[in-house]
């Protein structure tokens, strides 16, 4: 197997398609042998970060969303990308339970989900221009720690 991996899917902003983006980015991550538990981190991630850029970042509207996943080594990175409107203040949005969305009933804990399943996360954002989120983590941390010590 290659060292590094690289991958890049642009779909449309619609509800329906965030189960597409959770599939092709954990089959994409497939190779990397994950566990369960691995795989299903991701998709949680990659699904929040998803639909925020459909309901927070495109107010629903029909518009692009970019995932681009790259494998170097072990390291899982992905990036998730709006030209949506933009988070005006990215420390507020990233606080548990605030919400721009109460009346969709939205928790507020998309960020706060991204941020316990994934090793890393970052956003970057600009009013009018967009948000992007960058993700990593680091598949099998404690696969060959465990394998030595149960020996």
């Amino acid at each position: 197997m290659r060292d590094t991996n690289e991958m890049e899917v642009i779909f449309d902003s619609c509800s329906s398609n965030e189960r597409f983006a959770r599939v092709a980015v954990a089959a994409f991550l497939t190779q990397l042998n994950p566990t369960v538990e691995e795989v299903s981190d991701v998709k949680t991630a990659v699904s929040e970060a998803v639909t925020n850029s459909i309901i927070h970042g495109y107010d629903q509207e029909i518009h692009k969303i970019r995932i681009q996943c790259r494998i170097d080594q072990n390291l899982f990175m992905v990036v998730v990308k709006d030209e949506g409107k933009g988070i005006e203040d990215i420390a507020q949005a990233m606080m548990p339970m605030y919400t721009t969305r109460p009346e969709l009933d939205r928790s507020g804990m998309g960020f706060a989900f991204m941020e316990a399943f994934m090793d890393k996360v970052e956003v970057e954002s600009a009013l009018g221009g967009g948000t992007t989120v960058r993700m990593e983590k680091t598949i099998g941390k404690g696969r060959n720690l465990w394998t030595t010590q149960s020996l």
